[in-house]
């Protein structure tokens, strides 16, 4: 059963105040009842939390969709897809400690030597503060570099900025995880 707010606090009001007038018959059970009407209400208050929390952040569906769109244009080496979502003065830290600018985050990207074969985020989270959002999570990244295959997972911090109606990632750095 899914209520929204407004259907569940009269639903354990109403559940309370019954159990509250009931207290004098039988003081064990009402307690009893008592306890489980204010469980009811922190639970809501749990519930209620969570959906203004969406509610409140609905840019946080967006960028975790830029984040995704990102992983697609570096496997598919989709340079115009890449200038959209990143900043000109993009700042990206490789997990090996390369510093590249996006001139060079696009000429790595576009390396003959380089075919990603699959790359996913797991383990995501935004923080938005007003135009500028945090996303930290993990990264899975496997295919093949300078022949040989590969499989990373790096723990990455991108940092993206609202531009106009547009968010851009400015700077990016991951950590290679070790196994």
């Amino acid at each position: 059963m899914n209520l929204s707010c407004g259907e569940l606090f009269p639903v354990i009001f109403s559940v309370t105040m019954a159990m509250i007038s009931y207290r004098g018959r039988e003081p064990l059970g009402a307690r009893m009842w008592l306890t489980v009407a204010v469980f009811l209400l922190l639970l809501a208050g749990f519930h209620v939390n969570a959906q203004d929390k969406t509610q409140r952040d609905p840019e946080q569906a967006r960028i975790l969709t830029l984040e995704n769109a990102w992983n697609q244009a570096v496997q598919q080496k989709d340079a115009s897809a890449l200038k959209i979502l990143l900043a000109p003065d993009l700042v990206y830290v490789e997990y090996d400690g390369t510093l590249m600018d996006k001139a060079q985050y696009l000429a790595n990207v576009q390396s003959p030597l380089l075919e990603p074969v699959r790359i996913v985020n797991e383990s995501t989270s935004v923080r938005i503060y007003g135009a500028v959002a945090v996303v930290n999570g993990v990264c899975r990244e496997n295919g093949v570099k300078n022949g040989k295959p590969y499989n990373l997972r790096e723990r990455f911090t991108d940092t993206w900025v609202r531009r106009g109606d547009s968010w851009v990632c400015v700077a990016s750095e991951s950590t290679l995880i070790p196994r």
